[in-house]
């Protein structure tokens, strides 16, 4: 269990709550507070909590696991007004005791402060994580005026999926990040799913999924480059039948003056246009027999590289080692329809490690570079990992492109170019956050490892054109069956340099021509200080802080 965070807390060091009933209970909230600090156990049921304001009018609805007889962390409300928390709770109380019992009465505290400081053996040192809570896709990503914008889905609540918001955070380097102000918080339309940003003129417009009883589009708009939003009056700007029916992705379309959004619908994408981004119409699907349909598609992209286009479909599950991972197409689009240029069993995969997902770009990236981040991680185990004061990192930043294999068009993956200029010193060893360059002469084996035997495998075969990662010694591997595993990609010729990315739970390793993108998450109990290197030369380098 995590630390308890420190807090500056008022007089009041205990809350009495008004029970009602075995699965419901009242409590009135401290007015001089800033914040109330709710105690969170994740093995609990959520407990449905309505917030009400001095004219019991409800201003918003949320779900916390609160602790029963165990805490595991805390999360901050802040008060804003609110008076009274009306608190239903879900689960068997007849195995949980009474209401009155329940551990979180004696823990819940109010503050004027919340102590957020990294408390975790195993965040990043340079990916970027939500200060706390949980973390899932990437979302709404723009560059303007010399900043990256990363809104992402977020619960502040707790480390686990609920409650889904937009979180923010901003950058100047790509690898630095700095925490806003929360975006987006759940309205009467539902909660706030994925979506994407454009730029159009000063304003910066954002376009999200309303996930209520059934799954809409709705729009806001910016005018403090994308800091705040007001959300639109005629939300949703666009309906469906479909349960599956989000992720919208909007761009400019200049041979056709027309706005195009592409949403995930079940196993299609759906291509919309507009001319005023508020009237949309359906223009054409794409999908059917096309790629891998084994899971839900999610998170669609539709770009221009060079003389072709590409569309990224995230699907989960169906990835090549189980759950969640990223496909695409490649092909042409004339503004109507996208037409896909391989064979329809024809897979692509954009990353073939365990822990890369809903990849989308950013608009508007200088020079016309096509930059994108994944959410890190898989469905499988996200929510089990072993971190509580939060849950999830993106991967770093990735430049796009095209190159040829045979009969095919393959994207290339390479790391942003503000990797290099992260790039520190040369080291003697690897630290727990760190850049390994590795030349190689036909095939080579790498292998990390710590004191504790705990270690990861990269083969490259160059008779097979393979590359392999085995992490099922990596450390900790016990909270989820699915995580131990070894990972396969293709490396579509032969590779002469490898840049493997480590950092204090995860494992990035690229061709440096882009041929070949692996990304894993690895938990080990003391970091990687050795490596041996057969076939080839290693060169370290530290990342700047």
């Amino acid at each position: 269990m995590m630390g308890v965070m420190l807090m500056t807390v008022s007089a009041i060091a205990q809350v009495t709550p008004m029970v009602l009933g075995d699965k419901h209970a009242m409590l009135r909230l401290d007015e001089k507070s800033k914040y109330i600090l709710l105690p969170v156990q994740e093995t609990e049921e959520i407990a449905a909590i309505a917030v009400l304001d001095g004219s019991n009018n409800m201003v918003q609805r949320m779900n916390v696991k609160l602790a029963v007889d165990r805490v595991d962390y805390f999360v901050p409300y802040e008060l804003k007004g609110a008076k009274l928390f009306d608190i239903e709770f879900h689960g068997d109380r007849r195995q949980k005791g009474a209401v009155s019992e329940f551990t979180c009465w004696k823990e819940i505290t109010f503050a004027d402060k919340f102590d957020a400081a990294n408390r975790e053996h195993f965040r990043p040192a340079y990916h970027h994580t939500p200060q706390y809570g949980w973390m899932n896709d990437p979302n709404g990503m723009f560059y303007k005026d010399g900043v990256w914008h990363l809104y992402y889905q977020y619960n502040p609540y707790g480390s686990q999926w609920e409650n889904m918001h937009w979180g923010h955070s901003t950058s100047k380097d790509l690898v630095h990040w700095e925490a806003q102000p929360v975006t987006f918080e759940p309205d009467w339309l539902g909660s706030i799913f994925s979506g994407s940003c454009i730029t159009n003129g000063s304003d910066v417009v954002a376009f999200y999924t309303s996930a209520g009883h059934h799954q809409t589009q709705s729009m806001a708009v910016s005018k403090d480059n994308g800091l705040t939003f007001v959300k639109y009056e005629g939300n949703p700007v666009i309906t469906s039948d479909k349960p599956d029916f989000r992720d919208p992705n909007v761009f400019w379309y200049e041979s056709t003056k027309r706005w195009i959004m592409i949403l995930a619908v079940g196993q299609e994408m759906q291509i919309y246009s507009s001319a005023d981004l508020k009237d949309w119409k359906y223009e054409s699907s794409f999908g059917q027999e096309y790629g891998n349909h084994s899971g839900v598609w999610e998170c669609p992209d539709l770009f221009k590289l060079d003389d072709k286009w590409v569309l990224i479909c995230n699907i989960n599950p169906g990835g090549p080692f189980g759950g969640s991972a990223t496909q695409y197409f490649v092909g042409q689009f004339d503004g109507h329809k996208f037409t896909c240029e391989s064979m329809p069993k024809v897979t692509k995969w954009l990353d073939y490690g365990k822990d890369h997902y809903a990849t989308v770009s950013f608009y508007n990236a200088p020079e016309n570079r096509r930059v994108v981040m994944a959410w890190m991680s898989n469905w499988q185990y996200a929510n089990q990992v072993p971190t509580k004061q939060f849950r999830s990192a993106n991967s770093i930043a990735r430049d796009l492109g095209l190159f040829e294999f045979g009969e095919e068009t393959y994207v290339s993956v390479v790391p942003s170019k503000e990797m290099l200029a992260a790039r520190g010193a040369k080291l003697k060893q690897p630290t727990e956050a760190c850049e390994i360059v590795v030349d190689v002469k036909g095939g080579a084996e790498i292998v990390l490892s710590n004191a504790k035997g705990e270690q990861v495998t990269m083969k490259y075969d160059a008779s097979k054109q393979t590359f392999i990662m085995d992490r099922t010694k990596s450390g900790d591997v016990s909270f989820s069956e699915a995580f131990p595993c070894v990972t396969k990609a293709p490396t579509y010729g032969s590779m002469k340099q490898l840049r493997i990315f480590v950092d204090r739970c995860s494992i990035e390793a690229f061709d440096v021509e882009g041929k070949m993108a692996m990304t894993n998450l690895v938990f080990p109990s003391e970091p990687y200080n050795n490596i041996k290197v057969k076939g080839g030369k290693a060169t370290i380098y530290s990342i700047k802080n």
